[in-house]
């Protein structure tokens, strides 16, 4: 986001924390289901989305000009933050789109905070990811953008219902549906990392031959936190084929001492490549 969007943003966020603060999760998941909601208004249409962004009308214009749409149809909360949002200055009416849908999201995270569920949630959406990814048929059918969303998500529910926190699998259609314009898979990888931010914490995709034992795991993540400054979350991934040694991505940093990576490593200095 540009400067503008970013103030907005963040002046809404405040207001959403604030809501977060004296609601309990079950009131703030519909505050987030709401916001959603009112995201996939504006992204549905164009002329409604360019009037609230217009820099040329006032904002208490814009804002009563979207109160007027949805004020039947959300709650007070969900107002006061929409009220913010629609006051505020956007560089543009995709930021503006990005930031209500944001917004919703951080409100489905406070929830899954607020009841103690956040950790959960983030490795749920970890895990599904690893099953899709592992199952090239789950991730053909859910990555396939020529059939409907609602078809597809019926199979999310069909795989996580009873077997993951209702905020994980409300998260996991989202991501089905093109959060941010990704990919199902870009998708869920971006949430993943959007709780763990939550947590305070950065995320460190693991890949090792074999599974690590807890204090491997432990001496891996303490050693990341020191290098880094900040805690870190561990998904790890087992993965035979890299033979032996561990692979780690944080960020855009990649520190990979596989065998694997060794063994190409020594066939490329072999044949002078």
């Amino acid at each position: 986001m540009r400067a503008a969007s970013r103030a907005t943003y963040k002046a809404a966020a405040e207001k959403l924390d604030g809501v977060a603060r004296s609601s309990d999760p079950a009131a703030i998941a519909t505050v987030g289901d709401e916001l959603l909601s009112v995201a996939d208004l504006l992204g549905r249409e164009p002329r409604l989305r360019r009037a609230v962004a217009d820099p040329a009308r006032g904002g208490a214009d814009r804002a009563s000009l979207l109160d007027g749409l949805v004020a039947e149809r959300v709650s007070a909360d969900t107002r006061s933050v929409l009220g913010v949002v629609a006051t505020g200055r956007w560089s543009g009416t995709g930021e503006l789109l990005d930031g209500v849908e944001q917004l919703g999201i951080d409100a489905l995270l406070a929830s899954a905070d607020g009841a103690g569920d956040l950790s959960e949630v983030e490795d749920e959406l970890f895990r599904f990811g690893q099953v899709v990814d592992g199952t090239p048929e789950l991730a053909a059918a859910l990555g396939d953008v020529t059939v409907a969303p609602l078809t597809r998500m019926t199979l999310v529910d069909s795989l996580l219902d009873g077997k993951a926190k209702p905020i994980t699998v409300r998260l996991a259609k989202l991501a089905l549906a093109g959060f941010g314009g990704r990919t199902f898979a870009g998708g869920l990888t971006r949430l993943v990392e959007v709780a763990a931010d939550r947590r305070n914490r950065q995320v460190a995709y693991v890949t090792v031959a074999k599974i690590l034992s807890e204090a491997d795991e432990q001496r891996l993540g303490a050693r990341l936190a020191q290098m880094y400054g900040r805690e870190v979350a561990l998904k790890v991934t087992v993965d035979p084929a890299v033979l032996g040694g561990v692979r780690v991505l944080i960020g855009s940093d990649l520190y990979d001492g596989t065998i694997l990576r060794r063994l190409i490593d020594a066939r490329h200095a072999l044949s002078g490549k």
